[in-house]
């Protein structure tokens, strides 16, 4: 999925949507949404323990801090600890000065066509939009993976609210429960934690992500002892365990009325998306009349009606258009390409006559057909309009306008 905002156009899973397709795209939005908080009903901040880009690299930058002091410490043994701190502090900001830029590289390229954004990239551009963004996003990304970390769930993301809003009695839960007074109160769980909170004292503190690293601590430790772990997932305060146990629906977290009707909309949305794709057009075209002349007579005597077409290519091959007109004897198309052809990408809009002998035609309205095939796409497509003939029978070489 990616937003080309240079192009206007909008990538899902290989289909590339334009602007004017908006309805498409507000299906697509809305699908993700809905997605988004039937996840976080039924699986808690799922999308914060696995699959949260922010979270993924604040921990990848915790571990890299880690490594590199050690690294630091064994090398400079003699040195003071005010000293390897300072060595740890720039070994790790020129790791992760590269790091932020190939990030913002990442997330910048959702926006930006990547090969593009690469070239801004080797001029050091600083001039326009795209290089003043990248350089921006840039320092912020540093920054943040720096100084802030696992700090910006709690205290800037909205999502990890909006998450614990969404989340009931049913919700997938980091849960504490020793019935049997198996803990040994080692603290493992809480040193492991990246966000330093203490699972023991609540599954509903906003601090925790349930990023389960509590969980393999604990089983890490009583697993040694011949013990269960006393921290694991369940359904609820109630500590309804995960286990494969029970009804298939239940596992898989459908344990209300609630859900299911989510999952219903949820199902509501994908089909209409999927329905709104596959009957969508490779080529959007559009015809409609030009009515600044009523009609233009020749010095042939043949009466002229001038329309407009515009035509799209959204597909990924070139296109050939074909016009023809139905419903009116003798009516040709000129000023046209007998096959219009379309690269990928290419818009064109282009001016034509239908050209029709007077003595073919009604004084004043007649209904006809603009047929087009399009190839690839739908051939016959029907576009019902009018053409204008003067009231007089036997017109002379003139043009009359409205």
């Amino acid at each position: 999925m990616r937003i080309d905002l240079p192009r206007q156009r909008f990538y899902f899973f290989g289909v590339e949507l334009w602007i004017s397709e908006f309805s498409i795209v507000f299906l697509t939005l809305m699908f993700l949404w809905i997605l988004i908080a039937a996840m976080a009903m039924i699986y808690g901040r799922f999308w914060c323990g696995y699959l949260c880009p922010q979270m993924i690299f604040s921990e990848t930058a915790n571990g890299l801090e880690k490594r590199i002091i050690r690294f630091v410490n064994r090398k400079l043994s003699n040195g003071s600890p005010r000293g390897r701190r300072f060595v740890a502090a720039i070994l790790f900001g020129l790791v992760l000065l590269p790091a932020s830029v190939l990030v913002t590289f990442v997330f910048v390229s959702y926006f930006v066509p990547p090969l593009d954004l690469f070239h801004r990239l080797l001029s050091f551009d600083l001039r326009t939009t795209g290089g003043i963004v990248g350089a921006s996003v840039t320092l912020v990304t540093f920054l943040d993976f720096a100084l802030l970390r696992q700090r910006f769930c709690t205290a800037i993301c909205p999502y990890g609210y909006l998450q614990n809003m969404l989340k009931d009695k049913h919700t997938l839960l980091v849960h504490f429960h020793d019935p049997l007074d198996t803990c040994i109160n080692c603290n493992k769980c809480v040193r492991a934690c990246p966000m330093g909170i203490d699972i023991r004292k609540s599954s509903h503190q906003l601090e925790c992500t349930h990023c389960a690293e509590c969980i393999d601590a604990c089983s890490g430790i009583l697993g040694k002892l011949g013990k269960q772990t006393v921290i694991q997932y369940a359904w609820g305060d109630p500590g309804d365990k995960s286990t494969p146990d029970g009804n298939w629906f239940r596992r898989i977290g459908l344990r209300d009325g609630k859900r299911i009707a989510v999952l219903v909309l949820l199902l509501v949305y994908a089909t209409g998306l999927s329905i709104a794709i596959s009957v969508r057009q490779p080529i959007l075209l559009r015809i409609m009349p030009d009515r600044i002349t009523l009609y233009s007579v020749a010095a042939d005597g043949k009466i002229h009606n001038r329309f407009r077409m515009l035509a799209s290519n959204r597909g990924h091959v070139q296109a050939r258009i074909r016009l023809s007109v139905a419903d009116l004897k003798d009516g040709r198309i000129e000023g046209i390409e007998d096959r219009k052809l379309l690269e990928p990408g290419e818009s064109a809009q282009e001016q034509f006559d239908v050209v029709v002998p007077p003595a073919s035609l009604h004084a004043g309205i007649n209904k006809m057909k603009i047929l087009a095939d399009v190839t690839p796409g739908k051939t016959g497509q029907q576009f019902q309009e009018t053409f204008f003939a003067p009231q007089d029978a036997s017109p002379t070489p003139f043009t009359k306008s409205r």
